[in-house]
């Protein structure tokens, strides 16, 4: 999508098209291009060499970006946006000595996550044993559909709200049992109902994950919990029968918990 069709899309003349293409420049350093020349960063963003250099000078000048020889790269300072944040989400000790307790009574990772888009954000994680492959650090994005997380929270919207999502949504058969997108309609249905989703290893062979809406007072879905586990560790059956119940006590806990 080209920077004039993102532009058109913006709210009328409130909308700050060099600020949005700023945003951008950040946005494409990632795991494939941690650095970058100007002229690879001007391609990147389809941008002209000048303005890619005003970019990366002003970025450079407020301390997100640094320059190594030719290459620039981002900071630590960039940090600072995403823990600003994570703080407005109230993950205090309030809140994370419950996923402790989740942790220790599954042996299982836990994990607190949000929607955002067509993907889930990975914004709080208590790790246990590592079997999972996946990297799923804090910030780690995964796509909604294919994860227990990102269907609880599809599940929590409105039904306008979760039609847009659907239809902007791109199924893609990541394994053998990755859902075609009409038997994830059924699913969200389901899903909306239990109030809990079963992910088997539709993102990644050999990984379950088990996730429950978390609400605050009003009963808006705040963020999802969630835990995953090998196949060789627990059955469905086990995580409806043992797992469940120990995520939903948590989840309402926490709500409870939250101001």
């Amino acid at each position: 999508m080209s920077h004039q069709n993102r532009d058109a899309a913006g709210p009328g003349k409130e909308f700050l098209s060099t600020f949005a293409r700023g945003l951008e420049v950040i946005r494409s350093f990632d795991t494939h291009t941690p650095s970058m020349t100007l002229s690879a960063l001007a391609k990147k963003n389809n941008l002209s060499r000048a303005s890619a250099r005003r970019f990366l000078l002003t970025l450079q000048a407020l301390g997100y970006v640094s320059q190594d020889d030719k290459k620039f790269r981002l900071t630590a300072k960039v940090l600072e946006l995403g823990y600003s944040y994570l703080a407005s989400l109230d993950f205090s000790e309030a809140i994370t000595p419950f996923m402790e307790e989740v942790s220790y009574k599954l042996g299982e990772s836990c994990s607190a996550l949000v929607l955002d888009g067509v993907d889930i954000v990975y914004v709080a994680r208590i790790s246990r044993r590592g079997l999972i492959p996946i990297n799923l650090q804090i910030g780690a994005r995964l796509p909604a559909y294919a994860t227990s997380g990102g269907r609880v929270l599809m599940a929590a919207l409105q039904d306008a709200e979760l039609e847009s999502l659907l239809q902007k949504t791109q199924v893609e058969k990541l394994t053998g049992y990755t859902m075609a997108p009409d038997e994830l309609r059924a699913e969200l249905n389901k899903v909306r109902s239990e109030g809990y989703a079963i992910v088997d290893q539709e993102l990644e062979l050999g990984m379950r994950a088990l996730a429950v809406p978390v609400f605050d007072r009003s009963g808006t879905a705040r963020f999802a919990l969630n835990s995953s586990s090998h196949v060789s560790t627990v059955s469905i059956d086990g995580i409806i029968q043992k797992y469940v119940p120990i995520m939903q006590e948590a989840a309402r806990k926490i709500t409870e918990a939250l101001p």
